[in-house]
């Protein structure tokens, strides 16, 4: 199977995009697609999200790392079967496949920031090696509304074409830094945590989406009023880049004996064997994710 054949399996073709959308999402990086996941769907995922944060904790996100001020969790794939629509999501997947061809699940996390935290560095989740390495596309599914109160995504348009920065370390791959050039240095944020003057606020209602090419700069915003905010991070990759939550390291039975042939695709877990684990086991302890030798190395 290849990934034009998966997403034919799916009922998904470029009808799930229009002329548009694609043309900001290539020239902006980003682009918003309201009522991709209504009613039922909102209200299962919804709970599941609430379900696992009472259960982890303050461990929620521990498989790829903890946020200090925002809920978290990781592996949802395998905590539950409501999240396999998100396999579905025709938009992400049309954009990532026509973006970098082959293409296979990243993550899906979810993130909810608390009332007044949920700042977040600029930066981008991926690096390049060159101008059109195009490795990750990204998606923010709204659960609850997003509004300009409760900490929307914040991007900087355009900026997907300009060199990545502040690239989480879990995310740089075969990169050991970031390098720039004194063209790049000129533009490059001197306080990444601070507004940048072109960012602008990825806002819509629950069961919005908003796709983004990985390598805009990005992040979170803090949330004033408190609202809660949660949100899914559907992560689509390119097929030969190192997946973020390595599926068939964690694949539980219930995951492969409910999922057919073109979503064990999508999920890189074909032939796989599924293991006799308890994805809801927590550790003793787990990274922080958190800035951390930015100037040094030019990523945290």
């Amino acid at each position: 199977m290849n990934t034009a054949q998966a997403l034919a399996a799916l009922g998904i073709d470029e009808t799930a995009v229009t002329p548009e959308q694609l043309a900001s999402f290539d020239e902006l990086g980003y682009c918003i697609f309201p009522d991709v996941f209504t009613g039922d769907d909102l209200e299962a995922m919804r709970a599941e999200v609430d379900r696992l944060q009472a259960i982890e904790g303050a461990y929620g996100g521990h498989e790829v790392h903890i946020e200090p001020g925002a809920m978290r969790l990781s592996n949802l794939f395998n905590k539950s079967p409501e999240f396999d629509r998100c396999l579905r999501c025709g938009p992400t997947l049309t954009l990532a496949h026509r973006l970098m061809g082959e293409i296979r699940v990243y993550s899906l996390n979810a993130r909810n920031p608390a009332k007044g935290q949920g700042q977040q560095l600029l930066h981008s989740d991926v690096p390049r090696a060159h101008a059109t390495d195009w490795r990750l596309v990204n998606t923010m599914v709204m659960l609850d509304d997003m509004t300009e109160d409760n900490g929307p995504t914040r991007v900087v348009p355009g900026s997907h074409k300009l060199v990545p920065i502040n690239v989480p370390d879990i995310n740089m791959c075969e990169f050991d830094r970031i390098l720039t050039t004194p063209e790049d240095e000129a533009v490059i944020p001197k306080d990444p945590m601070a507004t940048h003057p072109k960012e602008v606020h990825l806002m819509g209602k629950a069961g919005s989406i908003a796709v983004i090419n990985a390598r805009i700069w990005h992040g979170g915003t803090i949330n004033r009023s408190g609202a809660r905010r949660r949100v899914l991070h559907l992560a689509i990759g390119r097929r030969d880049v190192p997946q973020q939550f390595n599926e068939r390291e964690h694949l539980t039975r219930g995951l492969h004996e409910r999922t057919g042939p073109a979503e064990r695709f999508l999920l890189d877990i074909e032939g796989a064997e599924p293991k006799d684990i308890d994805p809801l086991e927590l550790p003793k302890e787990a990274r922080l994710w958190k800035a951390a030798d930015v100037e040094r190395v030019g990523r945290y």
